[in-house]
């Protein structure tokens, strides 16, 4: 399935998309949140699918919101592929970097971007988006990981240079300033996505191609993600893990994003993003 939202910001509400055929889950479902996933509804809705319960809505002139809500917590992997970690001139993790990253940066995938007050290196990412769809805690193994999650999505991981490198060694505020994080349009559930390790990435600038790579060349797997984030922390379901972007960053070609950009990137399957960005 593909799970959306749509609607004003604050006022979306919860769809399906199927064979290029939308339709409303509100009546029977709050909302694609933690309550939803975490309580197995993910089953009732494909219930609700087959019986035609849902009704058909139109998607024209529609604004799509985050394919998610707000998360409990976004969680990001840094470094985790080589050929990004090589033109940051970082050394390849040997475990995988973790940074969190506000969770009132998600936005919806084609709402503006803000350029923050002082900004001279806003810099753009396009990264596979794992949504958990249980708690997990201390799994056993990265086999396990599967269980837990719900599905994937387009997520830009965007990211001010100057914030996160030049400013005491944070990265979290590199990394959480206003709408630094759209995310979908939607959310594929894990039975959609038949090679999650072998999905194409990319993204443009004003129409240049910047970023191509693929999930192949990733350092850390998603499985071994989600297994090896699990001994530290509980993740909870709703939950949004970036997993990495590839090379073709700002911070690798030393040039970065201005107001009036706009950046278009996706996924081979899931398709794409488009967002202006503007002064804050």
């Amino acid at each position: 399935m593909k799970l959306a939202r749509i609607g004003d910001y604050g006022k979306e509400i919860p769809i399906v998309i199927e064979e290029n055929n939308a339709f409303d889950a509100s009546a029977h479902f709050k909302d694609w949140d933690s309550e939803f996933f975490q309580s197995g509804d993910l089953l009732k809705l494909e219930e609700s699918l087959r019986s035609k319960s849902l009704p058909q809505v139109s998607l024209e002139g529609i604004r799509y919101g985050s394919c998610v809500p707000r998360p409990h917590k976004v969680i990001c992997i840094g470094l985790n592929y080589s050929d990004h970690a090589a033109e940051s001139k970082m050394e390849i993790p040997k475990e995988p970097l973790i940074f969190m990253k506000a969770t009132n940066t998600v936005i919806g995938p084609y709402d503006s971007v803000k350029i923050p007050r002082g900004s001279e290196k806003t810099d753009w990412e396009v990264e596979l988006g794992v949504v958990i769809g249980k708690n997990a805690s201390y799994l056993s193994s990265p086999e396990e990981a599967s269980e837990f999650i719900a599905g994937y999505t387009i997520s830009h991981d965007i990211s001010e240079r100057s914030f996160q490198l030049e400013r005491g060694g944070q990265w979290v505020k590199g990394k959480s300033c206003d709408t630094f994080n759209p995310l979908g349009p939607v959310l594929l559930t894990k039975d959609e996505v038949q090679k999650v390790q072998n999905l194409n990435l990319w993204l443009t600038v004003n129409g240049k191609r910047v970023q191509d790579g693929n999930t192949a060349n990733m350092i850390f797997d998603v499985s071994f993600i989600v297994y090896y984030l699990s001994q530290f922390m509980t993740l909870e379901a709703g939950d949004l893990i970036n997993t990495g972007t590839p090379a073709g960053v700002g911070f690798g070609l030393g040039w970065y994003l201005k107001a009036g950009d706009v950046v278009e990137l996706g996924i081979e399957g899931f398709g794409s993003q488009r967002q202006t960005f503007i002064k804050a």
